[in-house]
């Protein structure tokens, strides 16, 4: 059975969701392709007390990898992407057509976009480190002001700056 809880974050309310123990969802005000509310369940946080501490020590600046019993649902290629997400360092961008040569489908980059927007746990599974060919930001289900706020928030982590603060 489907539990979920609502906790504050820098870059909003985020809305968790699990089942059997497992994180299933994480989901940001407003983000595209966010499932409809009445699918998330019952309210119970104590299933998802691990995830909780590890957000505010990502938000504190204190985690750059997340390390939890994820049930992603998806097809084979969107898991295979969202595997290859959670091995770009923290702190680092890729472009689409990277991560598709790196999972062995170069001429998949806009598929892998595709997959990269349908991620159901943002931020542990960091779909907002991919990027433009050229740098630039594109989309983002959480929106762009959140992925640019994620990308400042883990650069300036990464180079040991600290009291980065905003806040969303």
């Amino acid at each position: 059975m489907n539990v979920k809880t609502i906790v504050d974050s820098p870059v909003g309310q985020l809305t968790l969701v699990g089942e059997d123990g497992e994180l299933t969802g994480l989901y940001m005000e407003n983000q595209r392709h966010r499932p409809a509310e009445e699918t998330f369940g019952l309210v119970d946080a104590a299933p998802f007390g691990a995830v909780i501490e590890q957000l505010t020590a990502y938000f504190a600046g204190e985690l750059d990898r997340f390390d939890l019993p994820l049930a992603l649902s998806g097809t084979p290629f969107q898991r295979t992407v969202w595997a290859a997400l959670r091995e770009i360092p923290y702190g680092e961008t890729i472009s689409y057509g990277e991560l598709a040569q790196q999972i062995g489908r170069p001429s998949a980059s806009r598929a892998v976009g595709l997959a990269n927007g349908k991620n159901p746990v943002g931020i542990i599974v960091p779909c907002h480190r991919v990027v433009g060919s050229g740098g630039d930001l594109t989309g983002y289900g959480g929106g762009l002001e959140r992925k640019q706020y994620l990308l400042d928030f883990e650069r300036a982590g990464a180079k040991g700056e600290v009291g980065l603060q905003l806040a969303w």
